[in-house]
């Protein structure tokens, strides 16, 4: 991989999207709406309280596992990629400059969606806001590796969607949104652990709570990490130069 390449790739999808205001819509400001419907539903109770640093994980990883898929695979599916990869641009330096670009998005999300659910929302944090952002932040570029490594695979839009059920459900029935991971069958919470949606939910309960050490966080966070350069490997040995 070359860094002139990589960051030249990043800068390129950059300057697609600023022309793209539909894309950036629904990257920055669809899951704060989300966040803010979900905190009126339940303004009366004390619901949004309990899964409201959940939310900060689920809506944005959601949206940028979809917008990174799609926006690669259309990429090999206009020759876009062929071409490049004719040029002095190697799979790592495509896949590289992909994540970096749309973390750069991601680190406006991640702040857009805590800055909503904190002082628009009034959810309550009793940790650290910074710690709660960064640990948002991952997950956000999680949703991207993961996108990345799903287009690598998918053929057609309809099977980026078709990866979710593979990719994202399992994690979300299993990540403690609906039931404590302590309290699920011994089976699925052992799965649970080796799902990184799990781990950026339990952080950010963590950090709302203030109920564990920042070690231990950033522990966390550093396993989401892990999973995050392991997306972006896979998905650079297995990308494909065209879509038949």
């Amino acid at each position: 991989m070359n860094a002139r390449r990589t960051f030249a790739t990043a800068g390129r999808v950059l300057m697609q999207i600023r022309h793209d205001p539909r894309t950036i819509a629904l990257l920055l400001v669809v899951p704060t709406l989300l966040i803010g419907l979900l905190a009126w539903i339940f303004v009366d109770t004390d619901v949004f309280e309990t899964i409201g640093p959940a939310m900060i994980a689920l809506f944005p990883f959601i949206v940028m596992f979809l917008v990174t898929s799609i926006a690669t695979l259309r990429e090999r599916r206009s020759g876009t990629l062929e071409r490049l990869l004719a040029m002095p641009l190697g799979k790592g330096d495509f896949i590289l400059g992909y994540t970096l670009a749309f973390s750069v998005l991601a680190v406006f999300q991640a702040t857009i969606a805590v800055a909503f659910a904190v002082w628009v929302c009034g959810l309550t944090i009793d940790g650290s806001i910074g710690l709660l952002l960064v640990v948002a932040l991952a997950d956000a570029i999680l949703g991207t590796a993961l996108g990345l490594l799903a287009s690598a695979f998918a053929r057609t839009e309809f099977q980026v969607v078709q990866f979710m059920p593979l990719l994202v459900f399992p994690q979300i029935l299993l990540g403690g949104i609906f039931l404590p991971r302590d309290q699920l069958p011994a089976g699925l919470e052992a799965i649970s652990d080796w799902l990184p949606l799990s781990h950026a939910i339990d952080a950010l309960n963590a950090v709302a709570a203030d109920s564990e050490s920042a070690a231990w966080i950033w522990g966390q966070i550093a396993i989401i990490g892990a999973f995050i350069v392991g997306a972006i490997v896979l998905g650079s040995i297995t990308l494909r130069r065209r879509t038949p």
